[in-house]
């Protein structure tokens, strides 16, 4: 079967261009964050603001999305927010002040919130459904729409200080990525495409007999939101404390090479860079390693090696020993969030829910609260949190019931 008409590539691919969608949104409106200050005439404190409205527009959709995933289910819910976030670009760009772009903003987050617990219930559907892992490359997909945007804001920025020129070669970009996921995105409700060894599916089929007693009429699912189980209360701290980690990797390495480890210049974007970079890579490898170890052992040695790596470097101190710090980071956590994601769609809509909620939360409190340390000691304490937070995911992870793994020539295996 050529990958063309693959199921599980087609899905692949559509899914994939929902997370691509969603990061290159986000890079899009955050990189010409400058050129809306200067339209709107705001101060930096205004700014702050109207980035906070963002992560908490996120933060407290939890109710409207477990809702809206229970009635409309993870496609539709897909579809409509990744074209509801093409949309806010427009609506950002032709903000007339203050007032109208929080409002934006506040939008934003709730749709980043729908799209972002929908896609990655397509995610952990598609692998389910084909018994392969895809989470984690899926992810670095996400991290490949944020460099793509920043790419495409860099060149729309040299030809034309307009905001409403370049977030419109921007729409028709999501557009097309919209176009793209539309015709291989997974009906939750459709049977899976491995066929059934047993022939019970065809028994199931087959026509009653006569004398059978007439089956119940199923009633309509009213399912409403239940207290969390101890097991996603588990999986929340875990996506908290890892988003924190990652969060403030992103916002403070910069800041800690030049402040603290004395790094140049010219030296100290490359924490960011040594990161990032790190993330991906491991991301595009860690669906590997899953099939061979199992998504438990991934985040529990993934966390360990990045809160031992980091709190060895900030000890260490020094240029050298924060970038390799800072690389056992971005290689040890970048695969905590596909799995708990993972983890948590297999316990329901509104576990994932309430698990991509305290996600949004970890990034949105994450910095400010390094911040906050740095500012009572120092840096280098603020850091040593961050290695502290990595240590945590890892005590986490044991008490989170995770799947066997996939065999492994089933995971990875191509298609002939």
């Amino acid at each position: 079967m050529s990958r063309l008409h693959d199921p599980f590539r087609r899905g692949q691919l559509a899914i994939a261009a929902l997370f691509l969608s969603l990061g290159f949104q986000y890079a899009t409106w955050a990189a010409r964050i400058p050129a809306v200050k200067a339209d709107l005439d705001l101060s930096a404190a205004e700014v702050g603001v109207l980035l906070m409205a963002a992560g908490v527009g996120a933060a407290v959709s939890f109710p409207a999305v477990a809702w809206l995933m229970r009635r409309m289910g993870s496609r539709r819910l897909a579809l409509l927010s990744q074209l509801g976030l093409a949309l806010l670009l427009l609506a950002l760009a032709a903000a007339p002040n203050y007032p109208v772009a929080l409002l934006v903003m506040c939008a934003d987050g709730v749709l980043v919130g729908c799209l972002n617990v929908a896609m990655n219930a397509q995610g952990a559907a598609l692998e389910a459904r084909h018994e392969r892992n895809t989470m984690a490359r899926l992810h670095a997909v996400f991290s490949a729409g944020s460099l793509l945007a920043a790419l495409l804001a860099s060149g729309m920025t040299a030809a034309t200080g307009s905001v409403m020129a370049h977030f419109g070669v921007a729409v028709v970009l999501l557009a097309a990525l919209g176009v793209t996921a539309r015709t291989g995105l997974l009906d939750e409700d459709a049977p899976a495409d491995r066929p059934d060894p047993s022939g019970a599916g065809a028994a199931a089929d087959a026509e009653p007999p006569a004398d059978a007693p007439a089956a119940a009429e199923p009633e309509p699912a009213r399912r409403r939101w239940t207290v969390p189980s101890r097991l996603t209360l588990w999986m929340c701290c875990a996506m908290v404390f890892g988003t924190v980690a990652e969060g403030a990797m992103n916002d403070w390495s910069a800041l800690y090479l030049k402040d603290v480890a004395e790094a140049s210049a010219e030296l100290a974007p490359l924490g960011i860079a040594v990161v990032s970079g790190m993330m991906v890579v491991a991301r595009l490898f860690a669906d590997g390693w899953r099939s061979r170890w199992g998504d438990g052992r991934v985040v529990l040695l993934g966390s360990a090696v990045a809160g031992t790596g980091l709190a060895v470097a900030l000890v260490s101190g020094g240029v050298a020993p924060a970038l390799a710090g800072f690389a056992c980071m971005g290689l040890g956590i970048a695969a905590v969030t596909p799995c708990v994601y993972a983890a948590a769609a297999r316990q329901g809509s509104d576990a994932l829910t309430l698990v991509a909620a305290m996600g949004t939360t970890g990034l949105l409190a994450g910095p400010p609260l390094i911040g906050f340390i740095a500012g009572a000691s120092n840096l280098a304490w603020g850091m040593g949190a961050v290695a502290a937070s990595a240590g945590a995911v890892a005590l986490c992870s044991t008490r989170i019931r995770w799947t066997a793994p996939a065999p492994v020539a089933q995971s990875e295996a191509t298609p002939a």
